[in-house]
């Protein structure tokens, strides 16, 4: 019924459906309660109205929203494909700094601050982060062959140590390689067991990325590379692995990401990294909101970087697809 009518009145389909829509819209902004006080400051002659009449100024600033979001998308439609995404971002950006605005932030504190948070945290941070990746990466190529390997012996120990680090918090695991290991007689420091426990942790979830790269490669490219003389190591470095970093690249750059922030998570064993800096500069003048703000939008900063990069590792593997 409902389809015989839009496909007979289209044109008073779409109108009842943006209306619906903006009428949502409506509904969810008005009971998120946003408050209308924004448009006191565009129109001050509304200001002892809205003041009488809160209800129906949440209502008003609700129907207000949901017309300019409305004219916005109108708006952005008559561009190009590259200027929407380009307005897009700019947008969200600029709604982003507003919301942070409205926390009455001291911004010459952030940038007293924000010198020393970069040189010392972000280099931390990134010191940590790049020597767990590149562990974490060697342990799951060797984790993925050897959940491939017919050895009982050798799978049953990659099948544990994945089951294992994975079921573990990484929280948990930071704890128990610096506070466990002195219990048997070593002694590690609180960098060094923050990288052994991010290149464990995310050695066991990248292990499962890699087997499951390996096994999309059809077992025809094995036979073949078997057929001209090549030994089963020649074969996995110079055929199969090169065609499985296209399915492996887009999960392990998830993952290389996931493993930036959390290596936030070493601050717990005193490392001065980035979150631990911003945690303790903002105790000192009771000033959290700015250095929590800061720190995130460092650690936004660094992740659009390494998407970056992602990006472009995918395009030099994704090149040998194009025929």
């Amino acid at each position: 019924m409902i389809g015989r009518l839009i496909l007979s009145y289209p044109d008073a389909a779409q109108r009842a459906g943006i209306f619906l829509v903006l009428a949502l819209i409506t509904l969810v902004v008005y009971q998120l309660g946003v408050s209308p006080a924004w448009i006191g400051h565009l129109l001050p002659a509304t200001e002892a109205w809205l003041t009488e009449n809160p209800a129906l100024g949440r209502l008003a600033g609700a129907v207000m929203i949901a017309l300019i979001a409305a004219a916005n998308w109108k708006a952005l439609r008559q561009l190009s494909r590259r200027q929407q995404i380009i307005s897009v971002w700019l947008e969200l950006f600029a709604l982003l700094m507003l919301f942070f605005y409205s926390f009455d932030l001291s911004f010459a504190f952030i940038a007293k601050k924000v010198g020393f948070l970069v040189s010392q945290g972000v280099v931390t941070t990134l010191y940590i982060s790049a020597i767990s990746i590149i562990i974490a990466t060697v342990i799951a190529l060797a984790g993925a062959i050897a959940k491939l390997s017919k050895n009982g012996v050798i799978y049953g120990l990659a099948t544990f140590y994945t089951s294992l680090f994975r079921g573990l918090p990484l929280l948990m695991q930071i704890y128990i390689i610096y506070l466990g290991l002195p219990q048997v007689g070593y002694v590690i420091g609180a960098v060094p067991a923050g990288i052994l426990a991010l290149s464990l942790c995310y050695g066991a979830y990248m292990t499962e990325i890699f087997r499951a790269g390996i096994e999309s490669i059809n077992r025809g490219q094995t036979e073949g590379a078997t057929a001209l003389g090549l030994s089963p190591s020649q074969t996995m470095a110079l055929v199969i692995l090169p065609q499985a970093m296209r399915v492996i690249i887009p999960p392990t750059g998830n993952q290389f990401i996931a493993m930036l922030k959390d290596s936030s998570l070493v601050s717990v064993v005193g490392v001065w990294e980035l979150m631990y800096l911003a945690r303790t500069m903002g105790q000192t003048e009771f000033r959290h909101i700015e250095m929590l703000i800061t720190a995130s939008m460092i650690y936004w900063m660094l992740s659009i970087v390494l998407e970056y990069a992602q990006s472009l590792i995918e395009a030099r593997f994704g090149r040998f697809n194009v025929r």
